[in-house]
């Protein structure tokens, strides 16, 4: 297992697609999701949270969209991707 792993944040509004990327993932060892969001405020909350390396933001989504979640992210974490 690598010293250093990817740590990632999944958000998508449907389950199935969150399930199936956190399913295509796994097999690498050098990358660990370390949260699942189903809106964009729930994202930012765990991205506070987790502080995760590298996040996969679905754009549609309702209420919170994909942009309007990472210009709050971006906003509040200019290094954050």
């Amino acid at each position: 297992m690598p010293a250093s792993r990817i740590r990632v944040m999944i958000v998508d509004d449907h389950e199935v697609v969150r399930a199936g990327v956190e399913a295509l993932l796994a097999p690498d060892a050098g990358i660990v999701v370390v949260a699942q969001a189903a809106s964009g405020a729930h994202a930012l909350r765990l991205f506070r949270q987790h502080q995760p390396d590298v996040t996969l933001l679905d754009l549609t989504m309702p209420e919170m969209d994909g942009v309007a979640t990472l210009r709050a992210i971006r906003e509040e974490f200019p290094d954050g991707r």
